[in-house]
């Protein structure tokens, strides 16, 4: 699907006034950030970011409609300063008919290309649950080479892949905590929702809801500490 493509389904939806947005897959989190910086400068905000697709290659980014004043204003601005994006008109935040954001917009998507990856690899950070049952794995292999292979050998493969599993889990954990940083020293504040996991606001930003997210005692609205 070209760029164009992606844009205007986005846009279609925006018209359309929907409180939550569903912005095309995109194979990277840097394009999933760029359409969601567009979004924004038509009065959403970000919600959340997921793995989908074959073997979850893809990144889906879901925007919220922002009901305060100023995202009217910027909406209105935007509206009126790119009449023409989604058929083949200058696009706000990016270069025409692709992707790369503009100078002035780049240091906007790297805040908005942490929050994706933040989430996105969510999927991969390893719970207590997902390191026990890897370790077992472990152990289970090698039990299973004890069968066919001399001891030295068995307990030789199985802790190889016990420390690749200690590897990943601690890559994974270091660079989502720098991640964190980085969000934190940009302003946003470390928050859980009710499923315990974390998330990171703009100031006086409520955890997304189903209808509005900027709800003070919306449905499934809970403000906590990181």
């Amino acid at each position: 699907m070209s760029v164009e493509r992606h844009i205007a389904g986005m846009l279609r939806q925006i018209a359309r006034q929907q409180d939550v947005v569903e912005i095309a897959p995109q194979g990277t989190t840097l394009k999933a950030a760029a359409l969601a910086h567009v979004a924004e400068q038509y009065g959403y905000t970000y919600g959340t970011a997921y793995r989908t697709g074959f073997k979850n290659s893809l990144v889906q980014v879901r925007m919220y409609r922002d009901p305060r004043p100023d995202a009217r204003v910027r909406e209105e601005a935007t509206i009126t300063t790119h009449p023409q994006a989604g058929n083949g008109g200058t696009v706000p935040g990016l270069e025409q008919g692709s992707l790369k954001p503009l100078p002035e917009a780049v240091g906007a998507v790297a805040v908005l290309k942490d929050l994706v990856t933040f989430d996105v690899m969510a999927l991969y950070i390893a719970d207590r649950t997902q390191k026990v049952l890897g370790y077992l794995a472990c152990a289970v292999l090698t039990v299973l080479l004890l069968i066919d292979r001399s001891p030295v050998e068995a307990v030789a493969s199985g802790g190889a892949v016990a420390l690749l599993f200690t590897v990943a889990f601690k890559v994974g954990a270091i660079r989502r905590g720098k991640i964190a940083q980085r969000l934190m020293d940009a302003g946003f504040l470390a928050v859980r929702d009710e499923q315990g996991a974390q998330r990171f606001l703009r100031p006086g930003q409520q955890l997304p809801g189903h209808t509005n997210p900027f709800a003070p005692s919306g449905p499934g609205l809970r403000r906590g500490q990181a």
